[in-house]
């Protein structure tokens, strides 16, 4: 008993130390007491339950975050794997490069039928197959003059053949990489050149559109040999003109080479966008932008492109070509840079080889937006070919 009465005790003594005389007043103080201390004890229960609410939220979002962070890291560690893979892919797998620069099985525009040329507004063109070598078939479209439209509907394959020999000039083009002979600035090159009053004999290396057989530097060129050749064989005395486009300038100068090293060169030999070597060109495309830095990058992207035997090689070539040149590149085009244009340009036309005939670049200033392959749209280009093809007398322009 002595125990439990001690609190009270305690209290009425502290209350009396205090100064109290009445035993009333000492136990009110003390229920006051009491109660205030239970108070207090509440009042701290209260806010318990929020502050563990807040401190879940917080870590949810801490959790939450470190979820995103470790995703990005997994995302970030996966490209930069696949950056510096790429490289010794490429290095393992010349064949990759290859298709990179020819990119033959990309069909632009998809779900065309290159059999029917009309359908692309060519109402005046026919659709060849030749046979270069065996087991080798290129599809081939020919353009006659636009004033001949009308005289040419319903018209076979023969009639064409036998314009050939009409007097009109001929131009055969030779397509960069990527497409097909429907491309539309293709297409619509040949509609410029036929209201100008050219045939245009345009066709798919093998390995690409239509044309059956395996893409190589020697299988484009020995294609656009033959189509020079059948060309010839029904031209009569009518000029011959090469015009190459692009990846199309390396087969263009490859042609050209061998024709003059026997000794029945074109009337003229016309390059548009041209590179160097594809060397080169492959160092300055875009595509090349994030490795252009990397360690060893000749090693692992350049060298495998020579190894498969890919050089078009159109600054050695000019040295060897005797006929008239003419270069055209716009300031803009972000394919092949202006400059290796020019570059070839320098090459060319101090050569040997030229002394007797024109060598002449013609810039399109970056304002007019023609880039890589809308030249066809400037309104200066039938007077650049009226002036260029229609003289002879040897001359060097800027």
């Amino acid at each position: 008993m002595r125990k439990r009465t001690e609190p009270v005790t305690l209290e009425h003594e502290r209350c009396a130390a205090s100064g109290s005389s009445s035993p009333g007043l000492a136990a009110a103080a003390l229920d006051g007491d009491c109660r205030l201390k239970q108070n207090l004890r509440l009042a701290g229960k209260g806010p318990a339950e929020p502050r563990c609410a807040a401190d879940g939220g917080m870590k949810r979002t801490l959790g939450r975050r470190k979820g995103l962070w470790f995703r990005l890291r997994k995302i970030l560690l996966f490209v930069v794997g696949l950056y510096i893979a790429i490289p010794f892919l490429v290095k393992l797998c010349p064949g990759i490069q290859a298709k990179l620069i020819f990119l033959n099985f990309v069909r632009v525009p998809y779900f065309i039928d290159l059999k029917r040329p009309q359908d692309q507004g060519l109402n005046h063109t026919c659709n060849y197959y030749l046979q270069p070598e065996e087991d080798v078939s290129i599809g081939v479209w020919h353009t006659i003059p636009t004033a001949w439209w009308k005289n040419a509907q319903g018209k076979d394959q023969m009639w064409y053949e036998d314009a050939l020999g009409s007097n009109h000039p001929i131009i055969l083009y030779l397509h960069g990489n990527a497409g097909t002979r429907g491309g539309d600035h293709r297409v619509e090159l040949y509609k410029v050149l036929s209201s100008l009053g050219y045939h245009v004999v345009t066709f798919d290396y093998r390995g690409w559109g239509d044309s059956v057989g395996t893409p190589s530097e020697r299988g484009m060129t020995y294609d656009a040999l033959h189509v020079f050749d059948w060309i010839k064989a029904r031209s009569g005395d009518n000029p011959v003109y090469i015009w190459g486009h692009s990846l199309g300038t390396g087969v263009a100068t490859n042609v050209v080479r061998r024709l003059c090293e026997r000794e029945t060169p074109p009337d003229a030999l016309i390059l548009e966008s041209p590179f160097t070597n594809i060397r080169e060109e492959a160092k300055s495309h875009p595509f090349s932008v994030i490795y252009r830095y990397f360690p060893g990058f000749d090693w692992f992207f350049l060298d495998p492109i020579t190894s498969s035997g890919i050089k078009f090689a159109n600054d050695e070539n000019v040295k060897h070509i005797s006929c008239p040149l003419l270069i055209l590149h716009a300031e803009d085009d972000p394919v092949v840079p202006f400059q290796l244009g020019k570059k070839l340009y320098n090459i060319a036309a101090p050569s040997r080889s030229f002394r007797d005939f024109k060598v002449q670049f013609i810039p399109f200033h970056s304002d007019l937006g023609y880039r890589h392959k809308y030249i066809y749209k400037s309104p200066e280009l039938p007077r650049i070919l009226r002036e260029f093809l229609g003289k002879s007398e040897p001359e060097h322009q800027h």
